[in-house]
């Protein structure tokens, strides 16, 4: 139990962390909930990227496998990262509009 909850912080500061810091440099506040899906694809599948590309049918059909197997912890720690870009999005809306200019 100790080890969900350290697992959902980490997950929520980890990507709130890189959320802020893209949407700093790149000034697009919503980029990384965009990327997103994509790094949860990277983080649940064990097969190559390129496989996509190459093997399309073998990689989407064991990608699905993978996520139909998830468990509802590793559903709820992905959630808190996607939650953690959310939040970030949401807080450089708020700094920018109250005056703050992030290079």
């Amino acid at each position: 139990m100790i080890q969900l909850v350290v697992s959902i912080l980490l997950f929520f500061v980890l990507f709130f962390g890189i959320a802020f810091i893209l949407n700093m440099l790149l000034r697009q506040s919503w980029l990384m909930a965009f990327i997103y899906p994509i790094i949860v694809l990277l983080i649940v599948d064990d097969i190559p990227f390129k496989t996509y590309f190459t093997n399309t049918g073998s990689a989407f059909q064991s990608l699905g496998n993978r996520l139909v197997g998830l468990t509802v912890v590793d559903i709820v720690i992905l959630i808190s990262g996607f939650i953690g870009t959310i939040v970030s999005g949401i807080v450089i809306k708020m700094l920018r509009k109250n005056g703050y200019q992030m290079f």
